[in-house]
Parts: C-alpha cells; sequence; structure tokens
C-alpha cells in the first residue's frame, strides 16, 4: 500500500492524533509531529520515500522565513545589525571552531571536521520560532536575541554552500568503454537545474547579484501594480495564487543561481514589508506555511534510521548530548558578553542549542562532494535529528528553570524612592499611562511604581517620573509614602498582584481611598472582598461607549443612545455590587445556583429600565 492517498492519509492522520495529545501535555506541536513520524516510520512502517517528501516539506521553512520577512521593516532590519553581526556572527564562529576541535580530537580530518563544525552551527529555525510564538516569548529579551541569531544562521548558510566545494576530494572524470568521458550523476543533474554552472567567478557573481536585485526591485516597483490587478478581479482565491506564486517563484529562483530559497523569500517578504498588501499576503500564506511545516517534522521523524541508531545508541546520543552542552555553553558565554537577563540568557541558551533542518540540507550536500562517507553522513543526520528531537524538552526544562528563577533569582534593586505625593499609581501599562496623564496635567503630584524597568525607562523619556519596584512589597509602598496618601490607584497587569496590593492597602491605611484595575466582573468581585472603593474594568467603558455608537447608527438618536448607555452604567455598577454579595470564590459561578437567579432578574430588569427610560425621555420631547 504504496499509493498517495494512502501515504497522505496516514501522515495526516498521525499529526491529527499526536500532536493534540502533546500540545495537551505540555510538549509544544513540534515535538508532537516528530514522534508522530517516528511512529509511522521506523516504528510501524506504514511510510515510505521520505526523503522525496522531505524536499518538499522544506518549502514550509521557506514559506515561513517569508513571513519573517513581512512582519520586519527594513528599518527594524538595520536596527537589529549589531546583534545579527555581534552576537550571531560570534555565535557561528565560536560554534564551528569549537565542534571543529572537538571533531579533530575524535580523530577527524581537518576539512570534514570543519564542514561539521559549520553543520552543527546552525539551529533550527522552525522549532524554535514555532515554540517560541506558541510559548509568546518571542518579544522577550531572550526570544529576539535568538531570533537575531538563527536570521544570521540562515544568511549564513549561502557562504558554508560556497566553502563546501572547498573542502571537497575532487572526483574525477571517468572513461566509459566507448571512451566518452563520464562526470559523476550528481553534477550532471545539478547542471541541468542552474545558471551558474561553467560560469568563471565574475560571472557567478554577476548572475547572483542580478537574482537579488530584481527581487528587490520586483517587490517595489512590481508588487503594487499585480496586486492591484489582482484586485480588480474580485476573486479571493487570486490572491492567495500569486502569493504561492511569489514564494514558488523566488526560492526557484535562488536555486537556479545556488543561493538559499528561504534567504530569497526572506529578503522577499523584507521587501514587501511595508506593502498596503502585507497583512493580505500573511493571511494567504498562513495555512500553506503551518501544514508544511508539520509535514516536515513528519517527515523528519519517519526519516531516522532506528537500525543505525541501535548499532550504536550511546555514541549517537553522546554526540547528540556533547552537542547540546558545547553549543550552550557557547550561548550561554555570549548572553553574559551581551548582557542579557538571566531569565532571558537561559531561554536563548536552551532555545539554540540543537542542530537544525538546513544541517539535513548540508550533510546530503557534504555527501554528494565525498566530504563524508555515507556510514559518517548517516551518523550526523542521526544527531541533527536527535538533537531536534530534544530541543521541546529544553523548552521545558526552560519553563521550570524561569518559574524558580522568577522567585529565587536575583531580582534587580528597587529604585530608592525620593518623591512623595497625595497620589500613588501601582502599574504604568496602557491603564495607568492615561490615569497618570490626566492627573498630572491637572495639576496634582503623583508617585508612579512600576515593576517592568523598560516601562520606567520610556515613561522618563517623555518627561515622565517613575520609580522601578514591585507595588505589592510593603516597604516600597511605605517609602512612596502609603501612611499619609489620599488616593492609591492600583493597576497592575496582573489581577493577583492587583488584590494583593489592594487587600494590603486596605489592612494598612482604613480611610485610603483605593480605584482598582479589574480585568474582569470575577476579579470585580474579588477587589469588592479585598476592599477596593471604586472599581474599573479594563474593557467596560470602550465597550459601553462603542455600543452607543452601534445605536446611533442603528436608528437612535444621539440623546437615545446616550440615555441608554447612562442607563446601562448605572444599572450595571448596581447589579455588580448586589452580586458580589452573593458571589463564593469556592463555587464556579454558573453553579452558584443563587447567583445566577439572581443574575438573570437582573438582566431582566436591566431591558425594563431602558425601555422606560428612553419612553420618558421621548414624551418628555414630545
Amino acid at each position: 500500500m504504496d499509493g498517495f492517498l494512502f501515504q497522505a492519509s496516514i501522515y495526516l492522520l498521525a499529526a491529527v492524533i499526536a500532536v493534540p495529545i502533546a500540545a495537551r501535555l505540555g510538549l509544544g506541536s513540534v515535538l508532537g509531529y516528530l514522534l508522530a513520524g517516528i511512529i509511522i516510520g521506523p516504528v510501524l512502517h506504514l511510510v515510505s520515500a521520505t526523503e522525496d517528501l522531505l524536499h518538499f516539506a522544506e518549502f514550509g521553512v521557506v514559506m515561513m522565513l517569508f513571513i519573517i520577512g513581512l512582519e520586519l521593516e527594513p528599518r527594524a532590519l538595520w536596527d537589529m545589525r549589531h546583534r545579527l553581526v555581534g552576537l550571531g556572527g560570534s555565535q557561528i564562529v565560536l560554534t564551528t571552531l569549537a565542534i571543529m576541535a572537538g571533531a579533530m580530537i575524535l580523530g577527524m580530518a581537518w576539512a570534514p571536521a570543519l564542514a561539521v563544525g559549520m553543520i552543527f552551527a546552525l539551529s533550527s529555525t522552525a522549532i524554535v520560532l514555532q515554540t517560541l510564538s506558541e510559548k509568546g516569548l518571542m518579544q522577550s529579551g531572550g526570544g529576539r536575541s535568538a531570533f537575531s541569531v538563527l536570521l544570521t544562521q540562515d544568511i549564513a548558510v549561502i557562504p558554508m554552500l560556497i566553502a563546501l566545494p572547498l573542502l571537497a576530494v575532487p572526483v574525477a572524470a571517468s572513461l566509459a568503454p566507448d571512451g566518452s568521458i563520464l562526470l559523476p550523476a550528481d553534477t550532471e543533474a545539478h547542471h541541468a537545474m542552474s545558471l551558474v554552472d561553467g560560469l568563471p567567478g565574475w560571472g557567478v557573481a554577476l548572475v547572483t547579484l542580478t537574482a537579488v536585485a530584481s527581487i528587490i526591485v520586483a517587490g517595489i516597483f512590481g508588487a503594487r501594480p499585480l496586486f492591484r490587478h489582482i484586485n480588480s478581479a474580485r476573486l479571493p482565491e487570486m490572491f492567495t495564487a500569486v502569493a504561492l506564486l511569489i514564494v514558488a517563484g523566488i526560492a526557484f529562483l535562488m536555486e537556479l543561481v545556488g543561493l538559499s530559497p528561504a534567504l530569497g523569500t526572506f529578503l522577499a517578504g523584507v521587501v514587501l514589508a511595508n506593502s498596503e498588501f502585507r497583512h493580505q499576503l500573511e493571511s494567504d500564506i498562513e495555512p500553506f506555511k503551518g501544514l508544511l511545516l508539520g509535514m516536515f517534522f513528519i517527515t523528519v521523524g519517519a526519516g531516522v534510521s532506528i537500525d543505525s541508531f541501535m548499532r550504536e545508541p550511546f555514541v549517537i546520543v553522546g554526540l547528540a548530548v556533547g552537542l547540546i552542552v558545547i553549543k550552550g555553553a557557547i550561548l550561554h558565554l555570549l548572553s553574559h558578553i551581551f548582557k542579557l537577563r538571566i531569565r532571558g540568557r537561559w531561554l536563548f541558551t536552551l532555545a539554540l542549542a540543537q542542530a537544525g533542518e538546513f544541517g539535513f540540507v548540508l550533510i546530503s550536500f557534504s555527501l554528494q562532494l565525498g566530504i563524508f562517507t555515507q556510514n559518517m553522513g548517516q551518523r550526523l543526520l542521526l544527531v541533527v535529528a536527535l538533537s531536534m528531537l530534544i530541543t521541546p524538552l529544553l523548552f521545558i526544562l526552560f519553563d521550570v528553570l524561569a518559574s524558580r528563577l522568577k522567585e529565587t533569582g536575583e531580582p534587580q534593586p528597587d529604585d530608592h524612592v525620593e518623591a512623595d505625593g497625595p497620589i500613588i499609581i501601582a502599574g504604568i501599562g496602557r491603564f495607568g499611562q492615561i490615569v497618570n496623564r490626566l492627573v498630572q496635567s491637572s495639576g496634582m503630584r503623583t508617585v508612579v511604581i512600576d515593576h517592568d524597568m523598560q516601562t520606567i525607562e520610556l515613561m522618563r523619556r517623555f518627561g515622565y517620573r517613575g520609580f522601578f519596584g514591585d507595588p505589592t512589597r510593603p516597604e516600597l509602598l511605605h517609602a512612596a509614602g502609603i501612611k499619609d496618601a489620599k488616593v492609591l490607584v492600583a493597576a497592575l497587569d496582573d489581577p493577583k498582584a492587583t488584590t494583593k496590593l489592594v487587600r494590603f492597602a486596605r489592612r494598612v491605611r482604613e480611610d485610603l481611598f483605593i480605584v482598582a484595575r479589574a480585568h474582569d466582573r470575577t476579579h470585580v468581585y474579588e477587589l469588592y472582598q479585598a476592599g477596593a472603593n471604586k472599581i474599573v474594568r479594563e474593557m467596560f467603558d470602550s465597550s459601553l461607549r462603542a455600543g452607543r455608537y452601534v445605536l446611533e447608527e442603528s436608528g437612535m438618536t444621539e440623546y437615545e443612545a446616550a440615555i441608554a448607555e447612562e442607563t446601562f452604567y448605572h444599572h450595571d455598577r448596581e447589579t455588580v455590587a448586589e452580586l458580589a454579595g452573593l458571589w463564593d470564590p469556592n463555587i464556579p459561578s454558573a453553579e452558584n445556583e443563587a447567583y445566577v437567579k439572581r443574575a438573570r432578574e437582573l438582566e431582566k430588569e436591566l431591558e425594563t429600565a431602558l425601555f422606560t427610560a428612553l419612553a420618558e425621555k421621548r414624551s418628555d420631547a414630545a
């Protein structure tokens, strides 16, 4: 049963079963895909010809880099230049040299040892970025640094592909029985799909630069007319077709000139990042990217040779662990040099310690060039695959370390609060900023405290004074003058921290007026019990205003819509105050019979109140 439909059904069935289970267990989707591939491949032998499918599935990596490029404006890329060259370049050079030295100590010649060093210096762009996105870590310090290194590595694949032939043992042409010259099969095949073979060095450089320049020029001057033409057809599927054509066409062009398809599509994405069609392109490509990335990981798992692994399991595991340790040590050293914070250091170290999917490409290329023997190549493929399999476990280790570091790590020392005022604002995010600007603009003094140093520094840049520290710490609140303050604004992002702050402040000062930011209605009840005087739900007022706009556009006059808004506002405040007395933190609201019954009664009373208020106003107007 080797039919295409059977093979496709097996791959998709494995993904549908394994990935949700892995995600539910907290292992991440990548590990789920890899395990699914191992089960249907070397374990159950349900699929075959994984190498052909792997070349197809690698297109998912190409699409992923295109989307990454779309999210990066050229200015942002220029701002990252120091990390790209400094952090990324240092990682590649140091890792290559360290692994080359280790390979030579194990008895390998310098040329294949250098090739191994270059291959293992790369990390898995697909696994790391996918996992960082799933865990919401892309915008953290460690996440941004990891992205910079991955981007540098993807660019470095180009010089690596250029350098590998220089390390190869020349393969001489042979004579056929009829006297004709026979070139190696790979060479003949390569000539058929290349624009640069047989050209002198200056010719290769010229063709390559022309291809790259063509992508940039076409992106700048050709994208808008093309998409406007497609838009005039009013056929949504044409946008998808054009998006796929851009990715496939650029990838093919890059292969013709001997460059990385992923780099070409990344460059195209950066060029199109400022286009008004950027979000349309991203939404069209996203489903294909996710599916092909999943297929890529499944085929990697299905291509693992269990027989080769079982012949020398300790050697393979030892090499994989050694690779992770060496890369991890170098990454951790660089994280210190570039002054990442403690959690960022561990994320940066553990996220990039594996080998990457481009390793499969470089190993295959090296085998064609004769740099490695077949046995050595298979061993390296197993090490790359095993290190990728271990990566999701390293992210789980980071989660454990991050939770402990949050509790026991050395915190940045709090600022010494040198100011006092009648109003203390704890938390200067989106909510606290508006409160602070209104109060200060009205001529009143505030003391602002927040536990995010970047936010405090940004606030100072715009002329507002603030102090770094954890507002829930009693000593910091006392230093801020809580004993003499008139108002405390609890505007922290963390609902639990806000409740803790309100509870402590009420215990210290019974007469203190406390205005608290609530995340949702349940949080409102908690803050009522903690002792807050006024509670403001994050989205309540803005949602209420949006509802008024809807009423105005649906036939009500501005006056009638305003009356409806005001009636709803006052009724909701009374409702929340009454339901807070029925709310029990130990019983889910939906299972609290008294709470549910009264909530339904109050909802009917709201309808009556709105109808009555509008009727009275209309009769008065008449």
